[in-house]
């Protein structure tokens, strides 16, 4: 049986999610925004949708806005806050180590005259909340910093960035909570922020359906037009059986976070511990402040895409990286960020854990992962020598000697 350890990638849709979902695919399948019988069943699935999602989140129904996924969450909440505050500044504060999703958003918010600041991060990848405060001047509107990353696991000091925004009038604060939702509590108060985004399909819910949570009384333009959906806020007939899938994933992870959490993370050393025993493997990310079940590495001298291809072989799943760039040839921004060179970069390899791995999978894992490692690497020692030889070798004559006719 393949073994999955891609969880930063997506997550298998867990039974409970999918029971909560099927009425809604067949009987309940109304419009909510139809006022006969049909309309009003599906208006009020929706309504506990939002309502089940705000407890998890200890925020108010109408905070919630559901979207099509994570990254039209980050979309709504950068472009909206942008637009909507153009009249007092235009200045965009992130983070160089950001998912895709907000930092290709904020470079097109560039093509309009909005400036972007995109702040340095540690070797570690965290953020200083001392440089965003330092970053911040009167035309600054909005800073969004990711809560954990999705490519190493390292956690962003929110709340403290949080507290050096709100010394300053009139600036929104978001995060993307996408990688974290699942790990670690997002307590809306606690962080200090004004919107989070959050995707299903990252902690056992279905794809195609996200949420962004709007702090009451901010004002974000909408990004879709065409209907009064989501009080305005994102027009569009609603995916009732997404939300409600979302809504029971949701509570689930919440209940179940601390158990999960605690195995993630033994599982994780587990795995980490072995790998350590292997020349020229690196971990990377934050050694405490982290996601407990994602482990980064980068084998130095190797081609990560290449080992992850071989690993897939060997039966178990992983990733370079972000699931949005991976096999793209491209080196991790993220690792590059973060002070590794590109020949380091380029042996990057993430595995990720989750709710359903079990002690065994990770046993067999890192024996599957030593072994292709080490394999790979004595090839690529092979492959050095052979080329070391050749160019060691005497030129071999180019032209044949002249011959009397």
């Amino acid at each position: 049986m393949p073994i999955y350890l891609d969880h930063a990638a997506t997550t298998p849709l867990r039974r409970e999610a999918l029971e909560a979902m099927q009425p809604w695919l067949t009987e309940g399948f109304g419009n909510p925004s139809s006022v006969h019988s049909f309309g009003r069943r599906a208006r009020a699935g929706l309504d506990e949708a939002h309502e089940r999602v705000s407890r998890s989140l200890g925020v108010t129904p109408r905070e919630i806005v559901f979207t099509s996924g994570g990254t039209e969450a980050n979309n709504l909440a950068i472009k909206g806050a942008a637009w909507a505050g153009k009249g007092r500044g235009h200045r965009i504060i992130t983070s160089s180590v950001e998912h895709h999703s907000v930092g290709h958003t904020v470079r097109y918010l560039e093509k309009f005259g909005f400036e972007v600041v995109e702040l340095p991060v540690d070797r570690y990848g965290r953020v200083d909340p001392d440089e965003v405060e330092a970053a911040i001047t009167p035309k600054t509107i909005l800073v969004s910093i990711m809560l954990a990353n999705n490519e190493v696991g390292t956690i962003q000091p929110i709340a403290a960035i949080a507290e050096r925004v709100r010394r300053h009038r009139g600036i929104l604060f978001h995060t993307d909570a996408v990688q974290a939702a699942a790990y670690l509590e997002v307590d809306v108060a606690a962080l200090g922020v004004d919107m989070v985004s959050i995707a299903a399909h990252k902690f056992e819910g279905p794809k195609g359906v996200g949420a962004l949570y709007v702090r009451h009384g901010t004002n974000v333009l909408a990004q879709q037009q065409g209907g009064a959906q989501e009080r305005y806020r994102r027009a569009g007939t609603e995916n009732v059986a997404g939300a409600v899938g979302l809504a029971a994933a949701l509570e689930l992870a919440v209940a179940e976070r601390p158990a999960v959490a605690a195995r993630l993370r033994t599982y994780r050393e587990t795995l980490v511990e072995r790998l350590r025993t292997i020349e020229g493997v690196q971990e990377t990310g934050h050694p405490t402040e982290r996601l407990p079940g994602l482990l980064s590495v980068v084998a130095a001298g190797l081609d990560g895409n290449a080992v992850t291809i071989a690993l897939d072989l060997a039966g178990l799943a992983c990733s370079t990286g972000s699931a949005c760039v991976s096999g793209s040839g491209e080196i991790s921004h993220v690792l590059a960020a973060m002070g590794f060179p590109e020949d380091e970069a380029a042996g990057a390899l993430r595995f990720s854990i989750g709710r359903t791995t079990t002690a065994k999978e990770i046993e067999e894992a890192a024996g599957l992962i030593a072994a292709t490692i080490e394999s790979h690497r004595e090839a690529a020692t092979r492959l050095e020598a052979q080329r070391a030889a050749a160019l060691a070798r005497p030129l071999a004559a180019v032209a044949p000697e002249a011959t009397s006719e």
